[in-house]
């Protein structure tokens, strides 16, 4: 059986890792391996809107954010809108991602996130999270 788009997509996530250098104090957060919660989301994910053979648009974003992908392994998406608009629950997390508030608007004013994953996938040329710790606090380095 041929692999659908959502099988090769999560087979890329389980097999991100980042073993290269980093300025000093850069650090690399991969979701996949800090979370096992966020496997299982992000697997939800995309066998939700992603499990077929079609082709789409490739949107190229900037590294996943601290509060959004980095947490639910789910590019532009935080836990708000990972339940409110795609209906899957995260439990062991709750968070605010700007960026997440911003793509969403844009995904209802295309028809909603069935119409829009259908014509559309987005990820980041590099896709774990980036900080930085600044004074003692971690901070997003993802552009």
């Amino acid at each position: 059986m041929r692999p659908t788009f959502a099988d090769k997509v999560i087979d890329f996530n389980r097999n991100l890792h980042y073993t290269g250098p980093l300025p000093a104090g850069f650090y690399v957060m991969n979701p996949y391996l800090g979370n096992p919660e966020t496997l299982v989301v992000m697997q939800q994910f995309y066998h939700k809107y992603y499990n077929d053979h079609n082709q789409r648009r490739f949107i190229v974003g900037i590294n996943p954010s601290r509060h959004g992908a980095g947490v639910t392994g789910v590019p532009f998406t935080d836990t708000k809108r990972l339940e409110n608009v795609c209906g899957i629950r995260m439990q062991s997390a709750y968070t605010h991602e700007i960026s997440s508030v911003f793509l969403y608007d844009m995904i209802a004013a295309y028809g909603g996130a069935e119409k829009f994953y259908k014509h559309f996938y987005i990820n980041s040329p590099f896709p774990l999270a980036l900080t930085r710790k600044v004074n003692g606090k971690m901070l997003n380095a993802n552009y």
